[in-house]
């Protein structure tokens, strides 16, 4: 995790990951967002074969993401499982998996639109919001007051630069100093240029940090597109 950026939200300080997760030393929690467990094998369902592993990948990740910082909390900001169904078709030694984080850590399942009913026999506690002191957590962005910060999930935002001949798309935190949307944590899940209509509505001005291979870029607003 490099700890050489640091995103201000609210007056709270947070460290973003190369692996998209962020961690907010002063309340000692690491945040995931949009994880979209067994999203391989809802497509396989629709005919769109790819490796069945987005699970276990995922898993491997936040397990090094964790190990990296040993939070005393972890909370999931929803969408973690891709549908309703998703944890009756997890492997049985990737629930293991998921079930040994659970119980090494306080973790809290924030709801998603695709999964407002997380399953609740694999540790935690489920919650449509949270706040982290003047920061609310919650899936999707929300309106909020003069005094309010928020961190948010859903949109899987990316940017892209044109640097020395070469176009670079890479996926991103986004934030302003009230709001920040969080990059999605899951192996095979899209991603959404910040350009888009749904974050011109939330963002006025913002700046964005790039998850490169090796560390992590931040750029104005007006470099990216």
């Amino acid at each position: 995790m490099s700890r050489s950026h640091r995103i201000s939200l609210g007056g709270v300080d947070f460290i973003p990951s190369l692996s998209g997760a962020l961690y907010a030393p002063d309340f000692g929690a690491l945040l995931v967002a949009d994880l979209h467990l067994e999203k391989g094998t809802s497509l396989a369902r629709r005919g769109v074969h790819l490796p069945p592993y987005d699970t276990r990948e995922s898993l491997n990740q936040l397990s090094a993401a964790l190990a990296e910082v040993r939070p005393a909390r972890l909370i999931f900001l929803g969408d973690s499982f891709h549908d309703g169904n998703a944890r009756d078709r997890i492997d049985a030694g990737d629930l293991a998996v998921l079930r040994a984080i659970t119980s090494s850590v306080e973790t809290v399942w924030i709801t998603g639109n695709h999964d407002p009913a997380p399953p609740q026999d694999i540790g935690g506690s489920i919650v449509e919001e949270m706040a982290l002191g003047p920061v609310m957590l919650r899936h999707e962005a929300g309106t909020l007051r003069a005094e309010e910060a928020e961190i948010s999930g859903h949109l899987h935002p990316a940017a892209t630069v044109h640097a020395r001949g070469h176009r670079i798309r890479c996926r991103c935190f986004i934030a302003n100093g009230q709001r920040m949307v969080m990059p999605a944590f899951g192996s095979y899940t899209g991603a959404l240029s910040v350009r888009a209509e749904p974050f011109t509505r939330l963002f006025d001005g913002f700046d964005v940090w790039m998850i490169g291979t090796k560390t992590i870029h931040r750029f104005s607003g007006s470099k990216v597109r």
